[in-house]
């Protein structure tokens, strides 16, 4: 983009150049006319001065015919059109005058003037400081063909100027035609590179399905089994731990199901500062579901380590496509251990960075593979097996980091991955305190908007707990009749897609227009739905939540409303 913006200037800087030429060239004419005017102004006091010098003897002997003489000598000076001697009563002794000019009747001393294209300079004839005539010079400022190559020339100049002007603006059109192409170009590669990214990601998510698909089983099993035992015992010790066991499910579900989303996700590259180990930490479920049962992952974490900006989505597509790299590395299983720790300056031989290390005890990689693992498509997998896009996006997002990555293997030794993370002097941002329900005092009027009867009925419950009455509707325009007949309506808790024409944003957007004081809060478990609301503003609660979530996003929104 750069370079473009530089072609599109220069056609500008060079047409903007053009200009000052012309002006300077315009310039410089009426500087040299004023120059001339001056200089012939010098010349022709010059001339008149050495004139009355030379006739102070014929005017002191009334010698008339050695007057004529010295001023006939002027009669071949192109410039002179007049000269004349005057005694010094001023009456005419001798001159002569080109045709169409005419000599003064009474000579008279007076300042240089000019008339029209002439000059006229006039000068005292002495002798011993003794006034006995003067002396009458009319000269042109300049003779017709010196004038004619003077405008000629800057003709000349405005004619090449104009020149330069034109075919500069040939070139801008060129250029900007050029410039569009290039644009043009930028952006589809920019989209490409978005769509490699996108099928990165696809990659890595094909190889978790299976596994995925099976800790969802299972976590489905401990909630089914533990509601069929709640209803078996009345043992308040063992109901409480069935109970717990089903939240843990729950839980472990939730947070499986965000990683996926967020995995997932279509988003722009987006830097932030974050704590490695903790991200890393909060991978464990999706590590684990990538893994077969003889693969063991351990976990070697610097407590201090020093924060890093990237894009945390693709930092973990990054450790997951070489999680899975090093786990198809060992068909008979082994051990996949992940290190991180600070590098300090010293140390790098550079900057202060952090390490990031995954190791596996695999076949290791043949040391004329190795400089071509990271190319696009590259893989020595079978048929089916992979694209060899993992370790390619591994490498666009180390650079993307500014960081460096190294390569350690050896055939039957097991292979080691190195990421060089240049440490930032940010601070991540302090984690959130987990919100505490709070029941409200005082019963207030909800308004559920959710078309799923199951979800709607756990939801209302929680309603219910935090002090509100409700009623429930199914669809948004549903919703937009309830609240035109219910002026009491204090709360507005709807789902974002749901079946009709509008959406659960645009119920937010036609209660902002309508009732503008009344707070609203969509949930939703869809997460391009989730980036929309986002990008408005608008309150947000991610499936599944607890009702400590719900409790925090109603006070949030009632405070936001009410400023």
């Amino acid at each position: 983009m750069r370079l473009a913006r530089r072609l599109t200037a220069s056609p500008l800087v060079a047409l903007l150049i053009a200009v000052a030429l012309m002006t300077a060239a315009l310039g410089l004419a009426i500087q040299n006319d004023r120059y001339g005017k001056a200089e012939r102004l010098r010349q022709a006091s010059v001339q008149a001065q050495i004139l009355a010098s030379s006739l102070a003897a014929p005017l002191a002997f009334d010698d008339d015919e050695a007057t004529r003489e010295y001023l006939n000598a002027f009669r071949n000076d192109p410039t002179i059109q007049a000269a004349a001697a005057y005694d010094t009563n001023g009456h005419l002794v001798a001159g002569f005058a080109q045709p169409g000019t005419t000599l003064p009747t009474v000579g008279r001393l007076s300042a240089p003037s000019l008339q029209g294209r002439d000059l006229i300079v006039t000068a005292a004839v002495a002798q011993n400081d003794t006034r006995i005539g003067s002396v009458y010079l009319r000269s042109l400022i300049e003779t017709g063909l010196r004038r004619a190559l003077r405008y000629l020339g800057i003709a000349l100049i405005v004619i090449f100027a104009s020149l330069l002007v034109a075919l500069l603006g040939a070139a801008y059109a060129s250029l900007s035609h050029s410039h569009a192409q290039l644009k043009n170009e930028i952006d589809n590669r920019q989209k490409a590179e978005a769509a490699l990214r996108q099928a990165q990601k696809m990659e890595a998510m094909g190889q978790l399905t299976g596994g995925v698909a099976h800790d969802f089983n299972n976590l489905l099993m401990v909630a089914s089994s533990g509601l069929e035992l709640l209803e078996r015992t009345n043992d308040p010790d063992k109901r409480e731990r069935l109970k717990t066991g089903i939240r843990q499910a729950v839980d472990r579900g939730a947070k499986l199901t965000q990683q996926l989303l967020t995995f997932a996700r279509r988003s722009p590259l987006h830097p932030e500062v974050i704590d490695l180990a903790e991200r890393i930490r909060g991978m464990d479920t999706l590590l684990d579901r990538s893994l077969r049962e003889n693969v063991v992952m351990t976990f070697d974490l610097a407590p201090d380590l020093w924060p890093v900006e990237v894009d945390a989505s693709q930092l973990e597509v990054a450790v997951l496509n070489m999680a899975l790299n090093a786990r198809d590395a060992m068909p008979d299983g082994g051990t996949i251990t992940i290190t991180a720790r600070n590098q300090p300056r010293g140390e790098s031989g550079g900057d202060d960075r952090v390490l990031l290390e995954i190791a596996d005890t695999g076949i290791g990689i043949a040391e004329d593979k190795i400089a071509a693992i990271f190319e696009p498509f590259f893989t020595t997998k079978g048929v089916g097996q992979g694209t060899g896009l993992g370790l390619s996006q591994v490498y666009g997002f180390v650079q993307s980091s500014g960081g460096d990555i190294q390569v350690a293997s050896e055939p039957g030794h097991g292979t080691a991955m190195r990421i060089l993370l240049p440490r930032t002097a940010k601070s991540p941002p302090p984690a959130a305190a987990p919100p505490v329900a709070k029941r409200i005092t005082g019963r207030r009027r909800a308004l559920l908007v959710e078309d799923d009867e199951a979800v709607a009925g756990m939801v209302g419950g929680m309603l219910d707990e935090l002090g509100f009455d409700h009623d429930h509707v199914s669809s948004a325009d549903r919703a937009l009749e309830r609240l035109g007949a219910d002026a009491q309506v204090e709360l507005v808790l709807s789902d974002m897609v749901m079946p009709g024409a509008m959406s659960g944003l645009d119920l937010v957007r036609a209660i902002s227009r309508q009732w503008p004081a009344l707070p609203v809060v969509l949930m939703t478990g869809y997460s391009a739905a989730a980036a929309s609301a986002a990008s408005e503003g608008v309150r947000l609660l991610l499936k599944p939540y607890r009702i400590e979530d719900l409790a925090a996003e109603i006070e949030a929104a009632a405070k936001g409303s009410a400023s």
